[in-house]
């Protein structure tokens, strides 16, 4: 099958429109004498928003031919509004950061990832969910989510979708080793859920998910277990360095990846973020040492691709996105400032 474009026009056809810059998805063209409109066409509600804005690392704007001027970046959300009907954006305080608003995480990453293969280099904020005030009281939006897994799977899930403030509507096992599930957990729990998910279930599980509606707040949502290894210095990242910082956790960064001052290289496995030396050379003098057994060789580092992006940005992060490369950085690049600022968080929390 192909497309065509037709060459014959018959009586009554609209052959083309043209002075009407407002006319949108759902809207009627009517007689002035008769008009009668058509039911509009729903779009769920947004349930996930992100901050999304120009690039203002240390390293931003060193590719040929990239866009990184509030300008362009507007006008390509503009663009977008008009065909894509389901996303909204929203002014912020900054002129060079919107809200964009979107049904899902996955929608969010794809204009992400869209942009970015455009040329464009952007900074992209931890996706929070769209809040609701209904009779003085504060709601979220909640998914419908259907699983389908293996029996010997049926406890890591639900204990997954647990934590996640999910309860769940029913149960049915078929008799024939697979069991479908159905719960009611908010949007924001199922921020990163799908990664998460495909782990659990060594990729056997099937979920999909669809909007619901809104209900009071569901309470503290526990993020992630884990901090982040932030390079405290500008340079390259070294083999060596690397090689000892293995242990503190999984590194996002390979060598000779060029690094800045707050940016996230790694993964730590405890709960607190570490700054880390990543540029650090072994010292070069006269005297060798022979150490069987030890090579010198960095493990392989994980790509956090904006499909996966999700799962590993929190509160203090954003994901700064250009057409060669996707890296994390801290919100606040300066160590002292963000010792700083946690400093205020305590104290206002105490």
């Amino acid at each position: 099958m192909s497309g065509c474009r037709p060459t014959r026009r018959a009586r009554g056809d609209i052959a083309a429109i043209a002075g009407i810059p407002d006319i949108m998805i759902g809207d009627t063209l009517a007689d002035l004498n008769d008009p009668r409109p058509l039911p509009l066409i729903t779009v769920d509600e947004p349930a996930i928003s992100m901050t999304l804005g120009t690039n203002t690392s240390p390293i931003s704007g060193r590719e040929k031919g990239t866009k990184v001027t509030a300008r362009l970046v507007k006008d390509r959300l503009d663009r977008e509004l008009i065909g894509n009907v389901s996303l909204q954006v929203v002014p912020t305080e900054r002129p060079d950061t919107w809200e964009v608003r979107g049904r899902g995480e996955l929608a969010l990453a794809i204009l992400v990832e869209t942009m970015r293969r455009e040329g464009y280099e952007l900074t992209v904020g931890r996706p929070s969910a769209v809040t609701k005030e209904i009779n003085g009281k504060l709601h979220e939006p909640v998914e419908r989510l259907s699983v389908d897994v293996p029996e010997e799977y049926l406890g890591a899930v639900t204990q997954m979708v647990a934590v996640r403030r999910g309860r769940m509507e029913s149960m049915t096992n078929h008799g024939t080793g697979w069991v479908r599930l159905a719960f009611l957990v908010p949007s924001r729990g199922l921020i990163g859920f799908r990664t998460q998910f495909l782990t659990e279930t060594r990729g056997t599980g099937i979920a999909h998910h669809v909007f619901e509606g809104y209900e009071p707040w569901a309470g503290v949502i526990r993020g992630r277990a884990t901090g982040s290894l932030v390079a405290d210095r500008s340079g390259a990242a070294s083999t060596y360095a690397m090689f000892n910082l293995q242990e503190r956790g999984s590194l996002f960064v390979v060598p000779t990846t060029e690094v800045y001052e707050g940016m996230i290289v790694g993964e730590n496995s405890r709960d607190d973020d570490m700054d880390v030396n990543i540029t650090k050379e072994k010292k070069v003098t006269n005297i060798r040492q022979y150490q069987p057994g030890r090579a010198r060789a960095a493990g392989a580092a994980e790509d956090p691709q904006p499909g996966a992006g999700a799962r590993v940005l929190c509160r203090g992060r954003v994901r700064r996105g250009d057409p060669t490369a996707v890296r994390l950085r801290k919100t606040i690049l300066d160590a002292k400032e963000r010792g700083r600022a946690r400093g205020r968080v305590s104290r206002e929390q105490a």
